[in-house]
């Protein structure tokens, strides 16, 4: 019995003056439509040209096919729309979208080849194979200038999170170690952001207590902010990983504030006695977790230079007692317990989100090659990625305040909206609440800022103590 084939095209008659056909070749199809928008940002900002400027190109000028920002182009778009790998580059080199982008419709983009060369670039790049030669200190300095530009005027005070994390290894990379905590071979990458904005990317052996390098870090981003913004107030915000003394030494002779947590002990318990005792009774006449919060001196017997400033909360749960420290220097006069505490500190774990959005979702513990050179240049790759996808972000409030309140009014139930671009560009609408809008010249329109940038203004008066 013979096969009857299905004809290539149907008729599908008239619309008006337009004749209607049903055709199955496929066509020009892509999943990856939000590359537009990815695209746009990067004209906005720039950014593949401006990282472009950060490497030097040893290859022979008449032999190139693709330009150093294209190839940057192709890679962090690539990231953002969810191909982690350098072997998707070979199918990603045919998509109709990521092609029109990049300015090469009907062409073939870079394969994994071409990219792989780009991200093993050696610190001479005059090699046979590997002519790409980035310059690290030109590359952490952009992260920071991109953060100076999202800002029409210096803003009053900032708040700069720092952070470590953990990347997994499953090879033999240059600077693995066992990581006891981890349970795992890992890198230890050092992360800094203000609010939501990526500061700095830092990849680092795990042999390396989790403060390693962060006042070296602290120092070259603060230096670099106080630059341009010679008035704004600075605060250091980290958990007690970073509770180390140079790093609160080199903030009291600096004029930068800080708020770190403090691992609990002995002699600590014994300052909160009282605290603690009137946290256990509040629990116990209402039946409900209670807390108190004492304010005192305190100063370690050996790894402490001067006596500071601590906070103590005494908590009373139906788990029983649950005491929680911090360090800071900011006055009592502009900073309470309870609000230096709840409002300041304990925010600290929204970076925790901006780590998942960097790892999870962007791929920056993604760091298979054996160098840490190469590996540290993906981690950038990751982040700019990141970078590109917060702007998108920011652009899409652009249009009017009334359009985001609409969409809050309908959504008033859940408080916050996320965003991102996934595998095949899947478009997320962003918002958030808790945030107060400027204008950027730079953003093209309204950006988000964080309103911690307003923690210390018009503080609680401080007290001993503060129940609740």
């Amino acid at each position: 019995m013979s096969t009857e084939c299905i004809q290539t095209e149907l008729d599908l008659g008239r619309s008006g003056a337009r004749k209607l056909v049903g055709a199955f070749d496929g066509g020009a199809i892509t999943s990856n439509g939000g590359v537009a928008l990815l695209a746009g940002a990067d004209r906005q900002l720039r950014l593949a040209e401006r990282l472009a400027a950060c490497f030097t190109d040893h290859r022979m000028a008449e032999a190139i096919k693709h330009t150093l920002p294209d190839l940057l182009r192709q890679r962090i778009f690539g990231l953002a729309l969810g191909y982690e790998d350098l072997i998707d580059h070979d199918a990603l080199r045919f998509d109709p979208a990521l092609a029109a982008v990049i300015d090469k419709p009907g062409g073939a983009l870079a394969g994994k080849s071409t990219l792989n060369r780009l991200e093993h670039a050696s610190k001479i790049g005059r090699d046979r194979h590997h002519k790409l030669d980035h310059d690290g200190a030109a590359i952490e300095r952009l992260f920071v200038d991109l953060f100076l530009e999202g800002h029409r005027e210096p803003p009053m005070r900032i708040v700069i999170d720092l952070d470590a994390t953990d990347d997994p290894l499953y090879g033999d990379q240059e600077g693995r170690h066992f990581h006891g905590y981890y349970d795992c071979y890992c890198y230890l990458p050092l992360y800094v952001f203000c609010g939501r904005h990526l500061l700095a990317a830092k990849l680092r052996s795990s042999a390396n207590d989790a403060a390693d390098g962060a006042v070296q870090e602290v120092a070259r981003i603060i230096g670099h902010i106080r630059l341009h913004w010679p008035s704004t107030t600075i605060v250091i915000r980290a958990d007690s990983g970073f509770c180390r003394d140079d790093l609160k030494s080199w903030c009291e002779e600096s004029g930068v504030q800080y708020v770190l947590g403090l691992a609990s002990n002995e002699r600590l318990a014994v300052q909160i006695e009282p605290e603690m005792k009137l946290a256990k009774r509040k629990a116990k006449r209402t039946g409900k977790p209670a807390r108190v919060f004492a304010d005192f001196r305190y100063r370690t017997r050996k790894s402490w230079s001067v006596e500071r400033r601590v906070i103590g909360k005494a908590e009373f749960t139906n788990g029983g007692a649950n005491p929680r420290f911090i360090v800071t220097n900011v006055h009592a006069a502009f900073g309470a317990p309870r609000f230096l505490y709840e409002t300041v500190y304990c925010q600290r774990g929204e970076m925790e989100n901006r780590l998942k959005e960097c790892q999870g979702d962007l791929f920056a513990d993604r760091t298979p090659t054996p160098t840490m050179r190469a590996n540290q240049l993906r981690l950038w790759l990751s982040s700019l990625a990141y970078v590109l996808t917060r702007v998108v972000r920011r652009i899409g409030l652009r249009d009017s305040m009334d359009r985001m309140l609409r969409i809050v009014q309908i959504t008033k139930s859940d408080r916050t909206g996320r965003a991102g671009l996934g595998a095949g560009g899947l478009i997320f609408i962003f918002f958030d609440l808790p945030a107060v809008l400027h204008e950027s010249p730079v953003f093209g329109g309204l950006i988000a800022m964080d309103t911690e940038t307003a923690l210390f203004d018009n503080p609680p008066h401080a007290h001993r103590y503060t129940g609740i």
